[in-house]
C-alpha cells in the first residue's frame, strides 16, 4: 500500500468531553458534538465547516489522480447505452415503456394505445413524464412512484429532491397535463388508485421518518381520511395491491414480525380486516386469486411455506398448506397469476422459479443452463397473463429480460443488455467456491476474472460483502466490474451469514448475539482466497455500504493487515450509540436485528464488542475511503464523520483516510445515472492508487 504524503494536512476534529453511564459503565464519546441537535435540519456552523473541510481535503488529495478519475468515468459511461429502453409491457389498453435518450441522466416514460397483440414498434408513442425536466432545478432527484388511474385519465407520481426519502405526491390530468393535486408532502412515495379513479391511498411518514399512517385522498379537494395508523415506534406501515387488483393489503412489520389487513379496492372507506394478529417472529405476506388468499408464512418452517385460505374464512386455522419449504428450499417470493401460482425459491443458494397449476397441483420448474446465475420476477402487471416475465443474469451473462410461455414452456429472450464498447463472454471465467469459516461452517463465494488472469497469488482482488437484514447478494452481471477485470482484478462476492443467501437460518445466524459470524466469515474468506492463490496479503481491496459499511469497519478492526485498501459507503459504524438513541428514525425498528442495549445488558456488551466506532484501536489501518450523505435518514451523516475523526486520532500509520459527504444527497449518493458512475470512478481510482497500480 502507498503511504500518504502529509503535505496536505487532514482535518482534525475537536474532541469535546462527553460521558454517559449505562449498565454501570462509562461511555466516552468525544465526537458526539458532530450530531446536530436540530437534525434532520443540519445548520450548526462548526459541523458544516468540519464536513466541508473533509470534502476539501478529499478533493485536494484526489486531484493528483483527476486524469485517471475522468478516464475511468468515461470508460464506465461508454459501456452504458445512451439510448437504452425497457421492454414494453401492456396494461389496460396501453403499452408502457421507459427510455433514456442521449445525455439523459434520468428516464423518460412513454405510453401508446393499442391491443395486446400489436407490435409496439408500430404504435404512436406519447410521453407521460420526463424525469429530466423535473430534475433540472435540483441537485438531487428521485422518482418514487408512477401510477396511471384505472380510467387512464390521471397520472400520479412522487418525487424526492433532497435524498431524505420524503416524497411529494402530485396528480396530473393526462390529456392536458394540468396539475390537479399536490404536493402532498412527507410521504413514503407509494400510491394506490381506487377502482373508480376517484381517489388514492398514500403513506405518510412522521418526524422520525417512520411510515406510520395510510390515508385515502379523494380528488374532490376534500381532506384525506385516515385508513390506518400504527402507534408502535418499532413498526413500519406499507401497502400493496393484489395481483388481481381486487384488494389492497395494509401491512405493518419490523424485521421479524408482520401483520396484514385488507380492504377492497372498490371500497376504500370500509373498515380494514385483520388476517392474522402479530406475534413475535411470525412473518407473512398475502396475494389474491378468485375466492382465495394466498399467503407466504414462516409459521411452520423458518424457510417459509405457501398457504391458501378462503376470502370468506381467512383466519389461520383455515389455512391450507400448498408449497412446503424445507432446510434446502427457501421460499423467497410468490405471484398469483390467473392460471398458475408462481413460486420463487432458493435451493442450496441457487434461484429457482416454480410454476404450479391451481387445478392439477402439478409443479414445473423453469430450467436454466448455467451452474450459477440469478433470476427474479420482472414486470408482470397483468393478472390473466399467458406468460411470465423474468429478469436473468450471471456474473458473465449480461442482464436479460425473459418471457416464459407458461403453456408451451418456451423461453423467449426479449432483451439483453447491450454494451456499446463490446463484450465477449468467453473472455471471462466465473466460479463458485466454498470456504470453511473458523467455526467449520462452509461459506459460498462467487468469483469472476478475466481468462488471462492467472491464479498465482499475484492478482489484486476486490471483495464485496453485505451480510445483514436477510438480504442476499446475487451473483449477477455488472458492466462496471469490467473495468476491474480487464485490469487484472478478480472480483469476489462473499455470501456471508446475516444475508439469506442459503435460507432464513443463514440470516438468523448472523444477527443479534451471532452478529460476529458475519464479520468472521468475511475475514476468513479473505484468508482462504489468499491460501488458494487467488491473491495475496495486502492485495485485497474491500467495499461495502450501509450495514456492509459496518462489515468493512469490523473487518479492518479485526485483521487490517489483510487489506490493501477499503471503501465504506454510508457505513453503519456507530452501532452502540445509534441503538441507544430512541429518537432516531430507525432505532426502535432495528432492535430485533441488533438488540436493545438500553434494556438488555447482554445486548449492550455484544454490540460494544464489535461496533466499529467503539473498537477503533491504536494500530495500523489500511487506506480508507468513506462516504456519507447529509440528508441520509438511514445512516445519519455523523456516524461516518465520527468514525473518521476517531480513526484520525487513534491510528498509528500514515495511510490515506478520506471522508466525502454528499451535502445534497442521502443514502444512495448522487442520483443521476452518470453522476453515480463518477463516484464509482473515484472509488476505483482510490483503490488503484493505493495498490500502486497508478502513479
Amino acid at each position: 500500500m502507498i503511504e500518504h504524503n502529509q503535505h496536505i494536512a487532514p482535518p482534525i476534529a475537536e474532541r469535546r468531553p462527553n460521558t454517559k453511564e449505562i449498565h454501570g459503565q462509562l461511555i466516552e464519546d468525544p465526537y458526539s458534538w458532530l450530531k446536530d441537535p436540530g437534525y434532520p435540519d443540519v445548520s450548526d456552523p462548526a459541523i458544516l465547516k468540519h464536513l466541508e473541510d473533509e470534502n476539501r481535503y478529499f478533493q485536494e488529495t484526489m486531484s493528483k489522480h483527476q486524469e485517471t478519475i475522468e478516464s475511468l468515468f468515461e470508460e464506465l459511461k461508454d459501456r452504458k447505452s445512451e439510448d437504452e429502453k425497457s421492454v414494453p409491457f401492456f396494461k389496460n389498453g396501453f403499452f408502457h415503456q421507459w427510455r433514456f435518450e442521449k445525455g439523459d441522466q434520468y428516464r423518460r416514460w412513454f405510453w401508446a394505445e393499442g391491443k395486446i397483440d400489436d407490435n409496439p414498434d408500430t404504435l404512436a408513442w406519447k410521453i407521460l413524464l420526463d424525469e429530466n425536466k423535473l430534475a433540472a432545478a435540483n441537485s438531487y432527484f428521485r422518482l418514487g412512484a408512477l401510477s396511471i388511474s384505472p380510467n387512464n385519465e390521471l397520472l400520479a407520481f412522487s418525487t424526492d429532491t433532497t435524498g431524505d426519502e420524503r416524497f411529494d405526491i402530485y396528480i396530473l390530468q393526462l390529456f392536458d397535463e394540468k396539475k390537479l393535486l399536490g404536493p402532498i408532502e412527507n410521504t413514503i412515495g407509494n400510491i394506490i388508485w381506487s377502482e373508480d379513479s376517484a381517489g388514492f391511498l398514500f403513506t405518510s411518514v412522521n418526524d422520525e421518518w417512520r411510515p406510520y399512517r395510510i390515508s385515502h385522498q379523494p380528488l374532490e379537494n376534500l381532506p384525506p381520511k385516515v385508513i390506518i395508523e400504527e402507534k408502535d415506534p418499532g413498526f413500519f406501515l406499507g401497502m400493496s395491491l393484489s395481483q388481481s387488483e381486487d384488494y389492497v393489503f395494509l401491512g405493518c412489520s419490523d424485521h421479524i414480525t408482520s401483520e396484514t389487513r385488507f380492504i377492497r379496492r372498490n371500497d376504500f372507506d370500509s373498515e380494514p380486516r385483520l388476517i392474522s394478529v402479530r406475534r413475535e417472529g411470525h412473518e407473512y405476506d398475502v396475494d389474491h386469486r378468485d375466492d382465495k388468499f394466498f399467503l407466504r408464512s414462516n409459521r411452520r418452517h423458518p424457510n417459509f411455506d405457501i398457504f391458501s385460505a378462503p376470502v370468506t374464512n381467512f383466519k389461520e386455522e383455515s389455512w391450507t398448506l400448498l408449497v412446503e419449504g424445507d432446510p434446502s428450499t427457501y421460499i423467497t417470493d410468490f405471484l398469483c397469476l390467473k392460471s398458475h401460482l408462481i413460486v420463487c425459491t432458493r435451493e442450496n443458494g441457487l434461484d429457482q422459479i416454480l410454476i404450479k397449476d391451481y387445478l392439477t397441483n402439478e409443479t414445473e420448474p423453469i430450467s436454466f443452463s448455467e451452474e450459477s446465475y440469478t433470476v427474479s420476477l420482472g414486470t408482470n402487471p397483468v393478472h390473466d397473463s399467458s406468460f411470465l416475465r423474468l429478469n436473468y443474469s450471471s456474473m458473465v451473462t449480461p442482464d436479460s429480460v425473459i418471457d416464459y410461455e407458461i403453456t408451451s414452456r418456451k423461453t423467449v429472450t426479449r432483451k439483453q443488455l447491450k454494451i456499446p464498447t463490446g463484450y465477449r463472454e468467453e473472455l471471462y471465467i466465473t466460479e463458485r467456491v466454498k470456504v470453511e469459516a473458523r467455526d467449520k461452517t462452509e461459506i459460498p463465494v462467487s468469483l469472476v476474472r478475466h481468462r488471462n488472469t492467472t491464479l498465482d497469488g499475484k492478482a489484486p482482488l476486490y471483495l464485496y460483502g453485505y451480510g445483514a437484514y436477510g438480504l442476499s447478494i446475487p451473483p449477477n452481471f455488472s458492466t462496471n466490474r469490467l473495468s476491474l477485470l480487464d485490469r487484472g482484478f478478480i472480483f469476489a462476492i462473499a455470501h456471508i451469514r446475516g444475508g439469506d443467501d442459503l435460507g432464513y437460518e443463514w440470516y438468523t445466524s448472523g444477527k443479534l448475539d451471532k452478529r460476529k459470524n458475519t464479520f468472521n466469515d468475511f475475514v476468513d474468506i479473505a484468508k482462504a482466497l489468499i491460501e488458494k492463490k487467488y491473491t495475496s496479503e495486502g492485495k485485497i481491496v474491500i467495499s461495502g455500504g450501509s450495514a456492509g459499511g459496518e462489515l468493512i469497519g469490523a473487518a479492518i478492526n479485526q485483521s487490517p493487515e489483510l487489506f490493501g485498501a477499503a471503501a465504506a459507503h454510508v457505513p453503519f459504524v456507530d452501532v452502540l450509540n445509534t441503538m441507544m438513541d430512541e429518537s432516531l428514525p430507525l432505532t426502535p425498528m432495528e432492535w430485533p436485528e441488533w438488540g436493545n442495549p438500553i434494556t438488555d445488558e447482554s445486548a449492550f456488551r455484544n454490540i460494544q464488542s464489535y461496533s466499529p466506532y467503539d473498537n477503533v484501536r491504536e494500530m495500523r489501518y489500511p487506506p480508507l475511503l468513506v462516504t456519507a450523505g447529509l440528508n441520509d435518514p438511514r445512516v445519519t451523516y455523523w456516524e461516518p464523520a465520527k468514525w473518521v475523526a476517531k480513526l484520525r486520532h487513534m491510528k498509528t500509520d500514515n495511510n490515506l483516510l478520506l471522508l466525502k459527504t454528499n451535502m445534497e444527497a442521502g443514502h444512495g449518493g448522487k442520483s443521476g445515472r452518470f453522476d453515480s458512475l463518477y463516484e464509482l470512478a473515484e472509488e476505483y481510482t482510490f483503490f488503484l492508487s493505493q495498490l500502486g497500480l497508478i502513479e
